[in-house]
């Protein structure tokens, strides 16, 4: 095995080592090739070769996703590391730990126009949780060192000046680490490296002084008074955000479903269901806003207490409702940080879900209401309209979620991109054994493909990846790798631009509404599969697209994709539509 020979690359691979992150996901260059061998050499570590930095910063998040801890991502020096930066901030929103390190030149090479250089240090400050600037080692190139920063050892000899050097990193690399484990959080580690830059040993000169990580033990507050408001409610909402599977335990699931007075609000990202809960929010809302009595409706459905827990939530509507109709209560259950969604956050519990729902039902019977009744009423209303409705609608994008959804086998991991697709997902039920993902954090377009694939590399059960056109060929760069696995599968809903601004208020069939906005284009998919190996199929109807769902999930040696042409003008109405035939 080889090590680098400059001693602040032994010490980022020990420390990693020590702390068990052993994902590394690499981007090539020559300035980070001290870490390079040294992670490639070691066979504790994994690592991925990602040449497209924006793609490998999404292909780590989704794993990093799917472990539940640190996936480091490493790149050379200059606006390599900028390219991160999406991803970086899709996991400072998301709570996903990032660690980034970004081989960095020398201080004395900034700003005298060396080629890839930029000021690396802080560069996501507004989106990380910790910066960690290490020092120059002075024990490697010692030369240069002296010729470009002789102050750096002139009061010291050099093997002291390293160790204070040593120490300092140290104490950086433990609080970097400590953060990501404990916060579920990115964070930066930008070291500087002089050349030579490929020279290596064959035993390590340094060893590392390494902190374990400390054990958080949150003290269990007393929550009688909450209690109390609890059992004095007899209206109650439970909105849950984006959530992992099988996080919160059945006999809860139960007690919520079954009190009279408590709506459960779940969005598709929530991965938690039950019949008495609703999961289609805007099917529920959007019908009130078309009322001539909204006012009342709304103030009916208003909750005298809000409970949430997990992470962003999609439905704007329901965003609306809730600023516009403030809950007399709201607190937010868990988690490291607590957003005040809807202006009206009176308290963030730091307890863990499930010990807070016991704490409110110990000893207590259910609140007598007619909160749940009432609503379950309207729900079961809708979800017969749309039955209704979906039988009598030509082939469009709604169509086609409603078929793709019934389609998909049990047991799968499904993968969102956002914008049209996850709020057309969010209309619909979703097979309970399917575990989904979205980046929500951000919610951008950018990223979702490589998400998908470094998820997938982690999840034991196939995945399927559902996508619209802008969003699939903006990251089709996602495809360019050897681990994309052949159980991973592919739709494209292509309606030939960016649809979803059809839907949003405001929009104007004109030349400037096509050209800049919805993006009109005449693209498919079918010369990327063939480049990246992927089989490909279309449909353009309901009947084709049926046909082809009957054996699209088959076990098959190449990954597949699959493109649904729909209709790019009449998608924005059959939803609007939809919202009035149900009200």
């Amino acid at each position: 095995m080889r090590y680098s020979a400059i001693p602040t690359a032994q010490s980022i691979v020990q420390h990693c080592q020590a702390k068990n992150i052993s994902n590394i996901v690499i981007s090539p260059g020559s300035r980070n090739a001290p870490l390079t061998i040294a992670f490639a050499e070691n066979p504790f570590f994994t690592c991925y070769s990602i040449v497209d930095e924006r793609c490998a910063a999404f292909f780590a998040l989704g794993m990093a996703q799917q472990l539940q801890e640190p996936v480091v991502i490493l790149c050379t020096s200059g606006s390599a590391l900028l390219n991160y930066y999406p991803a970086v901030a899709e996991a400072y929103f998301s709570n996903i730990p990032l660690v980034v390190i970004s081989a960095d030149r020398p201080v004395y090479k900034l700003g005298i126009g060396d080629g890839q250089t930029i000021n690396q240090r802080n560069v996501f400050e507004n989106h990380i949780r910790y910066s960690a600037n290490l020092k120059q080692d002075v024990s490697h190139a010692t030369s240069k060192v002296l010729q470009y920063k002789p102050e750096w050892i002139s009061d010291g000899e050099i093997n002291q000046v390293q160790q204070e050097i040593q120490n300092y990193n140290d104490g950086e690399l433990n609080l970097a680490l400590e953060i990501a484990l404990t916060k579920n959080s990115p964070v930066h580690i930008n070291p500087p490296f002089e050349e030579p830059l490929y020279d290596t040993l064959s035993e390590p000169s340094v060893s590392s002084e390494i902190s374990p990580v400390p054990v958080e033990l949150n003290e269990i507050p007393i929550l009688d008074s909450h209690k109390e408001i609890w059992n004095a409610s007899p209206r109650k909402m439970v909105l849950v955000g984006v959530n992992t599977s099988n996080e919160i335990k059945e006999n809860i699931l139960e007690l919520l479903a079954n009190d009279p007075s408590v709506m459960v609000l779940t969005e598709t990202t929530s991965n938690i269901h039950h019949p008495n809960f609703f999961s289609s929010i805007d099917s529920l809302i959007a019908p009130i806003e078309m009322q001539k009595d909204k006012e009342n409706l709304f103030a009916t459905l208003k909750p005298e207490v809000l409970i949430t827990f997990g992470g962003l939530i999609v439905s704007k509507k329901v965003k609306a409702f809730l600023r516009n109709y403030e809950p007399n209560h709201h607190w937010h259950i868990g988690g490291q940080f607590a957003n005040d969604t809807f202006f009206c956050l009176e308290e963030h519990i730091k307890v863990p879900v499930n010990t807070f729902f016991d704490k409110m039902y110990v000893a207590s019977g259910f609140v007598e209401s007619d909160f749940f009744s009432s609503w379950n009423k309207v729900k079961q209303g809708y979800i017969l309209k749309r039955e209704v409705y979906l039988k009598q609608i030509p082939f469009s994008d709604f169509l086609a979620f409603n078929q793709i959804l019934k389609g998909v086998p049990n047991d799968y991991m499904l993968q969102l991109a956002n914008s049209s697709t996850i709020r057309y997902t969010q209309l619909f039920d979703v097979n309970p054994t399917l575990k989904v993902f979205c980046n929500r954090g951000t919610s951008g377009i950018d990223g979702s493909t490589s998400t998908a694939v470094g998820a997938s590399l982690i999840h034991s059960s196939p995945t399927l990846f559902i996508t619209g056109d802008l969003s699939f060929f903006y990251d089709s760069n996602a495809l360019w790798n050897n681990y994309i696995k052949a159980n991973f599968r592919i739709i494209v809903i292509n309606n030939k631009g960016g649809g979803i601004f059809r839907i949003l208020p405001g929009k104007d069939d004109t030349d400037v509404f096509e050209t800049y906005f919805e993006t009109r284009h005449s693209l498919t998919a079918d010369q990327l599969c063939n480049m990246f190996g992927f089989d490909y199929r279309t449909a353009k109807s309901s009947e084709e697209l049926q046909e082809v769902l009957s054996d699209f999930f088959k076990e098959t040696l190449r990954p597949q994709l699959l493109e649904i042409t729909t209709p790019t003008i009449i998608n924005d109405k059959i939803l609007i539509d939809y919202f009035r035939f149900i009200s």
